[in-house]
């Protein structure tokens, strides 16, 4: 076989009862197959009475998961050898149990999942977000979300109505955590935003500010105006004082509010800014949420929401647009800037990396200013028609090239020999 052990994908040799975890893991998260008859490196060893033994599979299925998943069983030929095919199905019913334990896929292994992400199993199960849950404190005050409203719609009061209205306080009488997240306090279990401003280097911190047990309005407000401390400032152009950006305002604050609504909130895990002389990283708990792919969320204008009420209420604030665009919006503020934005996504957690624009402060030396001029020149180039325009050898062209690719300011296309290069 081509394929390899994946996420999605698991080969066993014989049938025995360690596929039932794969099977919860699979039910519980995502679509995917466990191929018998086939060993670790792919190659078919074929299963001797195929019919009877994907009889035992269903047996064993319906026996040992509950609540019991939807699947299908095939038998294939491959290279002259019979093997099973067992194709699991996410599910809507979860937590799906082997054993009364849960499970869910690590790369190529299958482990038991925590009690956090027990928990947000059993939720969805009930179709119901974590925000929608009933919040532990009851006694909660919005002066924050009323300012903000009276500013951006008018509303002079925030009562009982406009609460529900916002989903904040639910038809069954309680107030729900999305509520509880936009109070004035909140409670100690919600971690916020930590803010660390670095030296030259990491080993040298500047100043450090963790904000939390305020509402999510208020620490989107104090991380702005952190933000505004460190990167705008004011230069005099003729006989005018000019506001000037290392980073685009507007890339931030999307990005800081993107964090905020699309973060996981049921883990004591802090929204992490990282403030260097060259960029900022955000880092937001969770990944994406589940049914929307890595691309999707990078080109596709595509949104699941994870926090659907607390978006909305960002959202009429005039603190988010249209939903799915915050990414488009952010590169769209480094239209005209040498370095772009990065975006790194893993299964837990979502980096966004803005760089500063400034030619002046991007640190280019001179050889690399010369390559990115040539690139300024050309749509794309291979590394010795860099060689050739530049005058470079080709281990110097290659660190060169590495260094502009860290910098974010270019990008590597294709492989082997027919890798290219092009300005992002």
């Amino acid at each position: 076989m081509d394929d390899k052990e994946k996420y999605n994908l698991e080969f066993k040799v014989e049938i025995t009862r360690t596929f039932l975890k794969t099977v919860s893991a699979y039910a519980n998260y995502n679509d995917g197959e466990i191929i018998f008859g086939v060993d670790d490196n792919g190659d078919p060893v074929g299963i001797n009475e195929a019919k009877d033994e994907s009889i035992r599979v269903e047996n064993m299925i319906n026996d040992s998961i509950a609540p019991v998943p939807n699947f299908d069983i095939e038998t294939r030929e491959l290279e002259g050898k019979t093997i099973i095919a067992l194709i699991v199905k996410k599910g809507k019913d979860t937590p799906y149990y082997y054993q009364g334990k849960a499970y869910k896929r690590s790369d190529t292994s299958t482990v038991e999942v925590d009690r956090f992400e027990l928990r947000r199993l059993a939720i969805e199960g009930i179709n119901m977000d974590y925000e929608e849950r009933k919040a532990s404190c009851q006694d909660l005050n919005f002066n924050v979300l009323e300012s903000k409203l009276k500013e951006k719609a008018g509303v002079e009061k925030v009562n009982l109505d406009v609460l529900k209205t916002l989903n904040l306080f639910s038809r069954d009488g309680y107030y729900n955590i999305a509520g509880e997240l936009l109070a004035d306090s909140n409670n100690i279990a919600f971690s916020g935003i930590d803010i660390v401003r670095f030296g030259k280097d990491t080993n040298i911190i500047l100043y450090r500010e963790t904000i939390s047990n305020k509402s999510l309005l208020a620490q989107y407000d104090r991380a702005v105006e952190i933000f505004e401390q460190y990167y705008l400032y004011e230069e005099i152009e003729g006989y005018k004082r000019m506001k000037k950006e290392l980073i685009p305002r507007e890339a931030f604050r999307e990005s800081l509010a993107n964090s905020i609504v699309h973060r996981v909130w049921d883990i004591n895990s802090y929204t992490q800014i990282a403030m260097y002389e060259d960029r900022i990283e955000i880092n937001s708990p969770g990944g994406l949420p589940k049914g929307i792919s890595e691309e999707e969320y990078l080109y596709g204008n595509i949104s699941i929401l994870r926090n659907p009420i607390i978006a909305g209420v960002f959202h009429r604030l005039d603190i988010i647009e249209k939903f799915g665009t915050g990414i488009a919006r952010i590169n769209e503020e480094y239209t005209h800037s040498i370095s772009k934005p990065s975006f790194d996504v893993s299964e837990n957690n979502i980096k966004i990396v803005l760089p500063i624009t400034e030619i002046g402060k991007l640190n280019l030396s001179g050889d690399e200013m010369l390559v990115y001029r040539i690139f300024k020149e050309e749509i794309e180039l291979s590394r010795s028609e860099i060689d050739l325009k530049s005058g470079f050898e080709k281990s110097k062209t290659l660190r060169i090239i590495s260094g502009l690719i860290d910098k974010n300011i270019i990008q590597r296309m294709g492989s082997g020999a027919g890798t290219t290069y092009r300005l992002k």
